[in-house]
């Protein structure tokens, strides 16, 4: 249980990371193309995303790739906070009720993946 919490929580500050890669890539779109900011913000966005595929690979040999697919919604959640707090976007009402679906989702994806039981290893779930 301890060790499904670590990667759950590993998982989710890596969908910051990724959700960061929209905010250098909209950096990058506000300057001119291959000045050296554009190349910087760019570079941002390419390396987090080079971080995210990598530790994506490892998350999903510790979790069932329901679980995490499923989490990767948040990034909406993410997008929203980072409009907020980096361009001063206006979080309204039907941002919030839009985060709560997904929060909802979530939780019913992540309980409906608990309670499916897997057949013992070696076994087919066909076999009777």
């Amino acid at each position: 249980m301890k060790s499904e919490f670590k990667y759950m929580i590993i998982l989710h500050i890596l969908l910051g990371v990724y959700s960061l890669t929209g905010v250098a890539s909209k950096y990058a779109a506000g300057e001119e193309f291959l000045s050296p900011r554009f190349v910087m913000f760019y570079g941002l966005s390419l390396t987090g995303l080079f971080i995210y595929a990598f530790v994506w690979q490892q998350i999903i040999r510790h979790m069932p790739l329901i679980t995490a697919y499923a989490n990767k919604g948040v990034t909406v959640i993410w997008g929203i906070l980072w409009g907020y707090f980096i361009f001063s976007e206006e979080i309204t009402m039907r941002k919030i009720t839009g985060a709560i679906i997904i929060i909802g989702g979530i939780v019913l994806i992540v309980t409906a993946d608990k309670d499916q039981e897997l057949p013992p290893s070696g076994e087919d779930a066909t076999n009777e």
